[in-house]
């Protein structure tokens, strides 16, 4: 079954595995999901460091749930427009990074990167862990890696 805008925003959980929308994008969906993902970025910057993990790790277990119900409501394993799981991934390469627009332009690209490319452990996890789990958990280790990268960044360049 093909998603379409109204079945998007008419099933609350398509709706929010599908970025509010964004994973409908014809072209590269996983990339705008980040460039979506970026102003909630911003509004949970705004958190202190505790309550950012604790909000981004229920967000991830949440996404188990909505992702899971997205591709089986489309009866189609992780599609392409489910983009919750970059949503997390973006929020979890952002932790406890200095909100600068540097470290947005470097944490989206390191989370692409790591997102697109999947080196181990992501790659295993990508073809061996299916159903919300599956779709989740590659995305969140291309945010630790990212988050790692960033970190070593910001660390370097001071």
């Amino acid at each position: 079954m093909q998603p379409t805008p109204r079945s998007v925003f008419t099933h609350p959980a398509q709706f929010l595995a599908f970025g509010l929308g964004s994973g409908l994008s014809p072209k590269a969906p996983g990339t705008v999901g980040t460039l979506a993902a970026i102003p909630f970025y911003l509004a949970l910057s705004l958190l202190d460091t505790q309550a950012y993990i604790a909000t981004v790790f229920a967000a991830a277990i949440i996404g188990i749930f909505l992702c899971g119900e997205a591709a089986r409501e489309l009866k189609v394993h992780d599609h392409p427009g489910i983009v919750w799981d970059e949503f997390v991934g973006f929020w979890i390469t952002m932790i406890a990074v200095p909100v600068t627009g540097l470290n947005i332009l470097l944490g989206f690209a390191l989370f692409r990167l790591f997102d697109i490319w999947k080196p181990w452990p992501i790659s295993w996890c990508d073809k061996h862990v299916h159903g919300g789990l599956g779709i989740m958990l590659d995305d969140v280790l291309a945010g630790v890696l990212a988050l790692a990268c960033l970190h070593l960044c910001v660390a370097w360049i001071g």
